[in-house]
């Protein structure tokens, strides 16, 4: 175990597990200001799966030796992702690009990935974590399955049943089938180097992936954190306690 792990010295402490945010004007008592912001449905999860949550600023210097701190990591959801990033030029329906966001977080995953850390990608996570591996995405998914199935409407989830690939570490995690909170408009096209697939929606798009090369790395492209599932979080806080960085 890591010295910076949680409880191998019986201290009981809880593994640090670092949360992507995004900047955003934000207006709060009588200020009306930029800040950095996360959704509390998140912090709240980590939270019941044993993590202590840190906000992590959008920085773009993430280093291998500036993520030694933390024990996890969850890359959080949002707008979507350059395609500059994978080499594609923008499909009319791609929009609210943040490349502030852009380079913190694929400079953040890439330091994760070099030190090891266990690390969830949710939504626009796991996309990041596709791309940081050379893998490429749909820009607009109704233009292949023809519906609007995994993005009702912006700002709005779908619940949508998804299966699991047996023998996959989510499957362990969830069981072979589950429900789950989607509100996505894009999806993982070619898989980044190492990834496999790990659930697949209906209609055949990729759901959930894991780097095969890593102890523990998936990511999901529906929103745990929204449907409280505490089981996904608590797996990533379970193998901080046992990674050993």
């Amino acid at each position: 175990m890591a010295s910076n792990g949680s409880d191998s010295s019986g201290s009981g402490r809880r593994p640090v597990i670092g949360v992507t945010t995004y900047l955003e004007r934000t207006r709060y008592g009588a200020w009306d200001v930029e800040a950095a912001v996360l959704a509390r449905t998140y912090v709240d999860v980590v939270a019941a799966a044993g993590g202590n949550p840190v906000l992590l600023p959008p920085l773009d210097d993430w280093q291998a030796e500036s993520v030694a701190f933390l024990d996890g990591l969850v890359l959080a959801g949002g707008a979507d992702v350059d395609p500059a990033r994978y080499g594609q030029r923008p499909h009319p329906r791609t929009g609210n690009l943040r490349p502030d966001r852009d380079a913190a977080e694929f400079a953040l995953a890439r330091a994760a990935l070099e030190v090891g850390l266990p690390m969830i990608g949710v939504c626009r996570g796991m996309q990041v974590l596709n791309a940081v591996l050379g893998g490429t995405l749909v820009q607009h998914v109704p233009d292949v399955t023809g519906a609007t199935t995994h993005q009702p409407a912006v700002g709005q989830f779908a619940n949508n049943p998804v299966s699991l690939v047996p023998g996959s570490r989510l499957a362990e995690i969830l069981g072979p089938s589950a429900v789950v909170s989607c509100s996505h408009h894009q999806a993982i096209d070619r898989l980044g180097a190492g990834l496999t697939v790990a659930a697949t929606a209906a209609d055949g798009t990729i759901e959930a992936v894991e780097l095969s090369t890593a102890d523990f790395v998936l990511g999901v492209q529906w929103h745990p954190e929204q449907d409280a599932e505490v089981r996904l979080f608590k797996a990533l806080v379970d193998n901080t306690r046992r990674s050993d960085r």
